[in-house]
């Protein structure tokens, strides 16, 4: 029953019910009377029922209201007392306090509303709280990466500056080093740069249908003859029959590729490297995978892979260069694709790299 109606329903009650139940308790009186007194009283008889019936007509009066009191209590005042109640308590930033009802009424309705409004708010703190550990641990990790080298740099300024690089060959040993942490840092900057802009959607995209085949041919000849020097072999594996057509930022999604790739070459300990890059056209999907024969990545690490600045000691330490901003670009450049990117691997057996995107039909 809606509100509206309980009001009316009440209201029409209040003065309805007691006339009816003074009626009916009239009418007994007067059956009762009329078999006792055959329908005449006088005197006394007459006096006492006047008073009984103003007293019946009283109790029932207090009776009936008490009731339609209860009732209107019960299913209006204690829904809004309990809604009033949340609101306090989310005006104090208690966001814990539930409200979720199961009445079919208006007041339900609402209660339900309010009910979603809480859980919207209690996500959007939790989200809030996490964006800024997040932002507080990327000016952490992104003041050691800036540090590390600039004090690099500094000390072997000092070095030439105190004669210590007294030679020719020292001295150019020493500015080549130089001249190294410098171009690192600069990559640094250039690689938390794209982040930032990635982070705050305002790097512009062009999308365009791009077949991944043709695409990832080229990728995979010049790679191939980038590791001959170092006796490595890269190769597509695909079925050229199959359609592999996407929708997609050609150099934003070269971008993924070259720091997947660089990723895989930077960790990998063996004397053969291998690079396999597979293609696999689902109905309306386009997977990739980027397959190496490297160190592999834990288990425990492997959900960690593709937030920024994530390190471990066996697959992403410092000192091999990295800016820890690789993967997390790969992964924000594939979500604005539309597409999802993940990563299976086993330590000593390589690292699989897979993204999908969606298929142009």
């Amino acid at each position: 029953m809606s509100i509206k109606k309980r009001l009316i329903f009440s209201n029409i009650g209040m003065i309805v019910i007691p006339i009816l139940g003074f009626l009916i308790v009239e009418i007994i009186l007067a059956y009762l009377l009329f078999v006792v007194f055959n329908g005449n009283p006088q005197g006394k008889d007459l006096s006492l029922f006047i008073q009984f019936r103003f007293i019946a007509m009283v109790l029932i009066l207090i009776i009936t209201n008490g009731l339609l009191t209860y009732y209107v209590s019960k299913s209006i005042l204690v829904p809004i007392n309990k809604l009033s109640i949340a609101a306090k308590k989310i005006r104090e930033g208690e966001l814990e306090y539930s409200v979720k009802s199961n009445k079919k009424d208006e007041l339900g309705e609402l209660s339900n509303t309010f009910e979603s409004m809480r859980i919207k708010l209690k996500e959007a703190k939790a989200e809030q709280i996490l964006y800024e550990q997040n932002r507080q641990e990327l000016i952490a990790s992104i003041s050691h990466d800036l540090k590390t080298p600039l004090t690099s740099i500094k000390g072997y300024v000092n070095g030439i500056q105190d004669g210590v690089a007294n030679t020719p060959d020292k001295l150019k040993r020493y500015l080549d080093t130089i001249y190294k942490t410098a171009n690192d840092m600069d990559g640094l900057i250039d690689e938390l740069f794209l982040y930032s802009k990635l982070d705050l959607k305002r790097l512009p995209f062009h999308f365009e249908k791009v077949d991944l085949y043709p695409f990832f041919a080229d990728f995979v000849d010049e790679l191939v003859f980038n590791m001959e020097s170092e006796h490595g072999t890269a190769a597509l594996i695909a079925n050229k029959e199959e359609a592999f057509i996407v929708e997609a930022d050609r150099e934003k999604l070269k971008r993924v590729v070259v720091n997947i790739i660089q990723n895989s070459l930077k960790y990998m300990k063996k004397d053969h490297k291998e690079i396999q890059v597979y293609l696999f056209s689902k109905s309306n999907e386009v997977v990739v995978e980027i397959k190496d024969n490297g160190i592999g990545i834990s288990k425990e690490d492997i959900p960690f892979i593709f937030n920024s600045f994530y390190r471990t000691d066996t697959s992403r330490n410092s000192s091999t260069g990295g800016s820890g901003l690789g993967l997390s670009i790969v992964k924000k450049i594939i979500e604005e694709h539309g597409g999802t990117i993940w990563a299976e691997s086993e330590l000593g057996k390589g690292t699989s790299i897979y993204f999908k995107l969606k298929k142009v039909i």
